[in-house]
């Protein structure tokens, strides 16, 4: 009989069902990025040329060597552009955002995605572990869903039974718990017949060394260190590459090494960590969740479960954003900081940018469209109570009169800047959450600020402003010396009436 403790396991299975049935939420309502293989004919030229709307399905607006970009796609990116606060309560107007201009630059995009995986990117230690991670949580992830999910079902009877019980649970909490038992047991069920499948065998005889190494790396480190823990980068340098090596458990082709035990101790918080670990008691429940990844990946892996395509994709799709990331740090670190005479000069040729305290004190009436907060607003101009049309017509019935900005406006803030105290505006649009909405806005103080004078306390904010600058030009500039290595396309009859703000 193996001596696992499943309680701890058993967690991993809810938890993994929770997020796959969230992230399945999230996968319906939001557009994604598809692949597809290009044209058969594309223009030389990287300057995009119109072509007739049959070459492509309706909702994609462009593509670039086996990209595609859709028009939700575009529509999202181009509400992310307008929203404001990119980097800081500034007092300026914002730039028009233009869709082909947009489009371009989700494109330039791709092209550096393309590019960094013809280099080493992928290479690195670093990004491709964070890939490797992402892979394997989802392989689980799928292997669970499909093997456990459809099993964990909760009939009316059981629900019946466990209310009887507990008179004191809701219907909600009774299914929940129902499910909650139902699942560690049918994992406790499932992960015992994968550990006897792959023959799993602890190698109990090197416990001892793990105690003895465990001790070591936490009591004596060889660089001093903030915390009484042991860190991720002790396990990589303190420990020699036959301590790594040392094996606590083998399986039909594969194996959990010291270092995979370290591994699991590190994704805990110092505060959770067990405090048994100077026992092979405690060594052995520590591998046991160690073993547990490894073996319902192999179990995957022999199911062909990594071949499968929502999967394939989703990790592409997280290895483009990682790969766009460490494109944009790698080209930020090109950047020169400002000397102190730079920034005074900047402060000086923009002091308006930097007035301080300019801000409205406003009450809203968030409206589901046009119609309703056309309706909110004659009942107001009759003299209706602001407070009582709120709680009749707002999506938001509890929000309290509050504070707003040039920052947190964005373009929205003209219109709000041309009311006085005690006037009621609108119906006008406002960011609302993930999106824009309607809303009635009643201006109770208008605060114009004043003109700060330039200090040391201004410096940092300053030379913030220039270096969010420098990096959208230089990763602009990097982008189009990129795209001029590609063939793109861009159908411009599908783009012409793209607007994110029209809204009903």
């Amino acid at each position: 009989m193996m001596k696992i403790s499943f309680n701890k396991l058993t967690l991993i299975f809810i938890g993994l069902l929770a997020a796959f049935c969230t992230l399945c939420l999230a996968k319906a309502q939001a557009p994604r990025v598809r692949t597809g293989t290009p044209a058969a004919s594309r223009p030389t030229a990287s300057k995009p040329a119109a072509v007739k709307p049959a070459q492509e399905p309706p909702t994609i607006v462009a593509n670039i060597g086996n990209y595609t970009i859709t028009k939700q796609e575009l529509e999202k990116r181009m509400l992310m552009e307008i929203r404001p606060n990119k980097y800081g309560n500034y007092n300026e107007e914002p730039e028009p955002v233009n869709t082909e201009k947009v489009l371009l630059k989700m494109i330039a995009e791709k092209a550096m995605v393309s590019e960094a995986r013809k280099g080493d990117y992928l290479k690195d230690e670093s990004l491709s572990s964070l890939i490797k991670k992402f892979r394997d949580k989802w392989l689980v992830n799928l292997l669970l869903q499909k093997q456990l999910q459809p099993l964990l079902t909760v009939t009316e009877p059981e629900i019946e039974k466990r209310l009887k019980a507990d008179p004191k649970l809701t219907r909600a909490r009774a299914e929940s718990t129902i499910k909650n038992l139902k699942a560690r047991m049918l994992f406790s069920q499932y992960y015992k017949h994968i550990y006897q499948k792959f023959h799993a065998k602890k190698l109990t005889e090197n416990f001892p060394k793990a105690v003895q190494i465990h001790q070591r790396l936490l009591t004596k480190p060889k660089k001093p260190r903030t915390g009484a823990f042991i860190h991720i980068s002790q396990t990589k340098e303190e420990l020699t590459p036959e301590e790594k090596n040392i094996v606590l458990v083998t399986f039909d082709k594969g194996k959990v090494t010291l270092k995979d035990w370290f591994d699991t101790l590190c994704e805990g918080s110092p505060p959770s960590r067990p405090k048994d670990l100077d026992t092979v008691k405690g060594v052995e429940k520590l591998l046991d969740m160690a073993l547990t990844k490894p073996l319902l990946l192999s179990e995957a892996l022999l199911l062909g479960l990594d071949k499968d395509k929502d999967l394939l994709q989703k990790v592409r799709e997280y290895e483009d954003s990682r790969l766009l990331s460490k494109v944009r740090s790698d080209k930020y670190k090109e950047i020169k900081q400002p000397t102190t005479a730079e920034i005074m000069i900047y402060f000086g040729k923009n002091r308006e940018i930097f007035r301080k305290d300019k801000k409205l004190n406003i009450d809203v009436i968030w409206c589901q469209d046009l119609k309703t907060a056309r309706q909110a607003k004659a009942e107001l101009d009759d003299g209706k109570d602001f407070e009582v049309t709120k709680q009749k017509y707002s999506l938001q019935k509890t929000t309290k009169p509050f504070n707003t900005y040039p920052g947190g406006e964005g373009l929205f803030w003209k219109d709000l800047w041309k009311g006085d105290p005690n006037d009621v505006i609108g119906p006008i649009k406002g960011f609302n959450r993930s999106g824009v909405k309607w809303r009635i806005v009643k201006i109770l103080e208008k605060n114009p600020g004043e003109l700060t004078e330039y200090s040391n306390d201004m410096e940092s904010r300053v030379k913030d402003k220039i270096m969010n600058e420098q990096r959208e030009a230089v990763l602009e500039r990097h982008g189009n010396e990129v795209l001029k290595k590609y063939t793109y396309q861009i159908y411009a009859d599908k783009i012409k009436n793209i607007d994110p703000l029209d809204i009903p």
